[in-house]
């Protein structure tokens, strides 16, 4: 949250929170608190973040009841009860906003609240009306900041001073040109160096991404005027306060250029910036996590491996029998054997029987390997084919029944964030004359379709010789066609390793040849015969964007 978008949404709340009194305040997650505030039009509720990578403040919606009973949520409750919030601060061009709170408007402020929104320094304070450091997020060591150590019962410091001049629409445009070519720059790093209050987002704003890698002195004068009528234009809706919403690729932008633009709603800015984190954030959890999983399965799949690559080197090693069993022949062949050579003799004997008695050992050892392998690599395909984090926590639930996964995971790891894993809920779409397809996102819902919801007359789908996701067509509630059949062919292909190829042979099975493989992970099956019908994984785009909610 740069400047710009920080003043946009401090102009909302004190059109609708000045004054309001503190109701409620608790911690909403690691790195964010949730205070609510009673005016006269309801109740609003704010979230305050310094977290490092999406450090912010914003209204939301009403949150769930959690948290209250952190040290800081309680810290909060007891400073900030019975009080009203009569200021809100953006000092200078500073990404830092100060929340006064006294008993009545007009009185001096007895308790601030400062949150400071910069990247990685991010924090929030809770200070008395002399400024003094009550609570805050995290103390900041000396041995953290040589600059700036704090702590609770310190006075509270502003942060480092800016470089750069404020931007001001007193400026002539000599001096502001002036100011940029001092330096032989890209466009981009000379107004952030040159001026506050500049992020790299803002910078996008008010010249394309080609004109800010251009060297300063290299602009002709159209880009120079051009330029300057975005930045006057950008401190014109700063000064009038001229913001509203407005998605951009990658981002977003809260401020107008035109000055005929009309108002925004209440907190409307604030809704949609809450919207747009919402969705980062999940973006950012999804992306975590799933390399999380990836590193576990991968870490299994090279001790599965490991250990085949065992049991084929002690299969290598039985045809040495033959040769043990010709040695112990040679030695009591001999025409008065001595005691030491029989001893000899019996060890390369019972040597050789124990190498033939391990084939068959080894061979149901090399195969359960192999289906372990197999069971991994399936499990690859579901989690970077996963939408949403309960798709994710699914997967890594699997883990702890998954084969050779000892010591993969911890106790507790698998309910992560609050959100619990989903059950065997698989993927339902319909087919266009209507018969419910099932598809299987992980191993438990592959045996939820294959073995306990399918019934005599449906029909199992499943990429051929490629890990992937189980398919069943209910073709016992109506009779399928053959268009019915294609579609059940291309989930099955979408949703299988094979998902960027342009075709995929799929196998088609009555669920009644289906068998168990005892031993094997959930979901795990053969069957016999079956046919093969080809899939087109990227026709099956449109059933899906059809179906789904």
């Amino acid at each position: 949250m740069d400047f710009t978008s920080l003043r946009a949404v401090l102009a909302e709340w004190r059109a609708v929170l000045l004054p309001s009194r503190f109701e409620k305040a608790q911690q909403g997650s690691a790195h964010s608190v949730q205070i609510g505030l009673r005016h006269l039009q309801g109740m609003s509720w704010l979230e305050l973040s310094w977290q490092a990578e999406a450090a912010r403040v914003h209204a939301i919606d009403t949150p769930p009841r959690q948290g209250e009973g952190s040290t800081l949520a309680q810290q909060l409750q007891h400073a900030l009860r019975g009080l009203a919030l009569i200021r809100i601060d953006q000092p200078g061009w500073e990404r830092v906003v100060e929340l006064g709170f006294a008993r009545r408007p007009g009185e001096p402020v007895q308790r601030w609240l400062v949150a400071e929104l910069m990247g990685r320094h991010s924090n929030l304070f809770l200070l008395d009306g002399d400024r003094q450091v009550v609570a805050l997020a995290r103390q900041v060591k000396p041995s953290q900041s040589r600059l700036r150590p704090i702590g609770t019962g310190d006075p509270y410091q502003p942060p480092p001073s800016l470089s750069g001049e404020p931007p001001s629409l007193e400026e002539s445009f000599t001096s502001w040109q002036r100011r940029l070519t001092l330096l032989p720059l890209p466009l981009g790093q000379a107004l952030r160096d040159a001026y506050q209050g500049i992020s790299p987002a803002l910078a996008t704003q008010l010249a394309p991404q080609a004109l800010l890698q251009q060297e300063v002195n290299s602009l002709g004068a159209a880009q120079w005027h051009q330029l300057w009528q975005h930045w006057r234009g950008w401190l014109q809706a700063l000064a009038a306060e001229r913001f509203s919403w407005h998605p951009l690729d990658g981002g977003y932008a809260c401020w107008d250029q035109e000055p005929a633009a009309a108002p925004a709603s209440d907190l409307a800015i604030n809704r949609a910036l809450a919207a747009y984190y919402r969705d980062h954030l999940a973006r950012q959890q999804l992306k975590q996590r799933r390399q999380h999983i990836r590193q576990l399965l991968e870490r299994l799949q090279q001790r599965e491996s490991s250990r085949l690559q065992e049991q084929q080197a002690l299969l290598a090693a039985v045809p040495a029998a033959e040769e043990l069993q010709r040695r112990a022949d040679a030695l009591l062949s001999q025409r008065q054997p001595d005691r030491s050579g029989i001893e000899e003799a019996q060890k390369l004997y019972r040597k050789a029987r124990k190498l033939r008695r391990s084939a068959a050992a080894i061979g149901a050892r090399i195969e359960l390997h192999d289906q372990h392998l197999a069971t991994l690599a399936a499990s690859l395909t579901y989690l970077e084919q996963a939408d949403t984090i309960e798709q994710l926590l699914a997967i890594e639930e699997e883990l702890e029944v998954l084969p050779g996964r000892s010591g993969a995971t911890r106790p507790g790891r698998q309910r992560h964030c609050g959100v619990k894993a989903e059950g065997p809920r698989p993927l339902e779409l319909r087919t266009a004359s209507g018969i419910v397809l099932q598809v299987g996102r992980n191993h438990r819902q592959n045996e939820w379709i294959a073995f306990r919801q399918a019934r005599r007359g449906d029909l199992w789908f499943h990429a051929q010789e490629l890990p992937g996701s189980h398919v069943v067509l209910k073709s016992s509630d109506a009779p399928a066609m053959d268009s019915d059949l294609q579609c059940a062919a291309d989930l099955a292909a979408h949703f299988s390793r094979g998902r960027a190829n342009g075709r995929v042979p799929v196998v088609m099975v009555p669920v009644e040849d289906l068998q168990r493989i005892p031993g094997a992970a959930p979901g795990t099956v053969r069957h016999r015969g079956g046919e093969v019908i080809w899939g087109e994984p990227e026709r099956a785009l449109n059933l899906l964007a059809a179906g789904q909610p």
